[in-house]
């Protein structure tokens, strides 16, 4: 299994397949690597790099979970790409991964080539935040994967004519089957994590966004975004006129990258990173 350790000892998993251009994916807050198989087969000419966060997927847990927050994440990216002899990569990060692209942005600006952004911008709704914290940390009382995509069927909002059996796959993607029942694919403390943060003064995220180097960049968004809101879309085109986007119909938080509007916008993007 490939992975590296971080300059505080922890194990954190990776994987890459592929030839090219370096393309980084960092996943959503509580999600894993499979959170861009769907895309995958369309990324082309790629060298495509994933990695589970500490505390994700098959990453070690941090003993002390104050440490699952977006400035440790980001020295994990830095050290991932400092083990694999890379100076530079594109990034296309989901939610919590377009944070981290963001926060590199002002850190490392000279790490990245370019951004693609998955449904998250400067602001987040609090809307989508207690959406969130609704499951966040806590595993389901469902007892299948049967019952689990049944049951995200229901509650994901804004998401029209998504099969069962793509509900189905996403439930073999973030549970696994246990002796005590389904359980979360990252550590439960992920939860105080976030809370702790949420106890804190938000910071104003748009000079992050701003910081985004000279660099093809673009944005997928689910029209039905409970996370991300038109009024923050139409803020980035603003500062960044060049923004490729993408406007994903019948798609909440987030989108699954293998629509075709997504697939459109991302090779764009690819494209004008070569």
């Amino acid at each position: 299994m490939p992975s590296f350790v971080t300059s505080d000892g922890l194990n954190l998993y990776y994987e890459e397949s592929g030839e090219g251009l370096p393309l980084l994916c960092l996943a959503g807050l509580t999600r894993t690597t499979r959170d861009f198989d769907y895309v995958a087969p369309y990324l082309d000419g790629v060298r495509l790099i994933r990695m589970d966060y500490r505390g994700r997927g098959q990453s070690d847990w941090d003993p002390d979970w104050i440490n699952y927050n977006l400035p440790v994440e980001c020295r994990d990216v830095l050290e991932l790409l400092a083990h694999l002899g890379l100076t530079q990569v594109a990034i296309l990060g989901t939610s919590r991964g377009g944070l981290n692209a963001m926060g590199l942005a002002s850190v490392a600006p000279d790490a990245l080539l370019g951004v693609a952004l998955n449904d998250i911008g400067p602001v987040i709704e609090t809307e989508g935040i207690d959406f969130i914290m609704g499951y966040l940390g806590r595993n389901p009382s469902a007892t299948s994967y049967e019952d689990i995509a049944r049951a995200t069927a229901k509650t994901m909002r804004g998401f029209d004519g998504v099969s069962h059996e793509r509900w189905l796959e996403e439930a073999h993607k973030h549970y696994t089957a246990t002796p005590d029942g389904m359980h979360i694919t990252y550590d439960p403390k992920l939860r105080d994590a976030v809370q702790a943060a949420g106890h804190q003064v938000t910071p104003d995220l748009w000079p992050y966004f701003d910081a985004v180097p000279d660099c093809p960049i673009a944005l997928i968004w689910g029209e039905n975004s409970d996370l991300l809101k038109e009024t923050t879309v139409r803020e980035m085109q603003k500062r960044r006129p060049e923004l490729i986007l993408a406007k994903v119909p019948n798609r909440g938080h987030i989108p699954f990258l293998d629509e075709p509007e997504s697939r459109v916008a991302l090779n764009t993007w690819l494209d004008a990173l070569r």
